[in-house]
């Protein structure tokens, strides 16, 4: 449905955030509706083309890099007037119960760890929670809170959040 004096989303980009700011709640929850499902079909449509160029490209691209002696990176090909710019990159993951043995064992032969790893720290905020008072206190010095993004979701009076 098209009303003649709605914005339509793709205005959205060339007005300043005061004018959007400044409309009503309605138009507001229609336009995060419209651009919500925008976003859901533009996923979609991107999800589709990946797999499409994946069975199309991913032989060839196989073959390019092997011609390389590659197993990642960049594989360049042609397909008619194209050149097809294919990249895998490399995902790598380290067992952290293994990298933290290895960590005291180079402290163990008096050598600096943070020469050979980059060591990181993290408390999942469920775990910090269910700590004893103790154990909470102690690391509160080490804990920074800082806001995410706000959100802000719109219903409609006497529908459920």
């Amino acid at each position: 449905m098209n009303i003649p004096n709605q914005i339509k989303i793709d205005a959205l980009p060339r007005l300043p955030a005061v004018e959007i700011a400044a409309l009503p709640a309605g138009e507001l929850a229609r336009l995060q509706q419209e651009t919500d499902s925008a976003l859901r079909k533009a996923k979609s449509a991107i999800a589709r083309l990946d797999e499409a160029l994946v069975l199309k490209y991913a032989e060839r691209a196989k073959i390019a890099r092997l011609e390389a002696e590659r197993d990642f990176g960049i594989a360049r090909f042609r397909d008619g007037h194209f050149t097809i710019v294919a990249d895998l990159p490399k995902r790598v993951d380290w067992d952290q119960y293994d990298l933290a043995s290895l960590v005291e064992r180079i402290k163990e032969g008096g050598e600096d760890p943070r020469d050979y790893v980059d060591v990181t720290f993290k408390v999942s905020e469920r775990k910090f929670a269910s700590w004893p008072g103790h154990i909470r206190k102690a690391f509160e010095a080490a804990r920074t809170v800082r806001p995410g993004a706000p959100c802000f979701k719109f219903v409609i009076d006497g529908e459920d959040a």
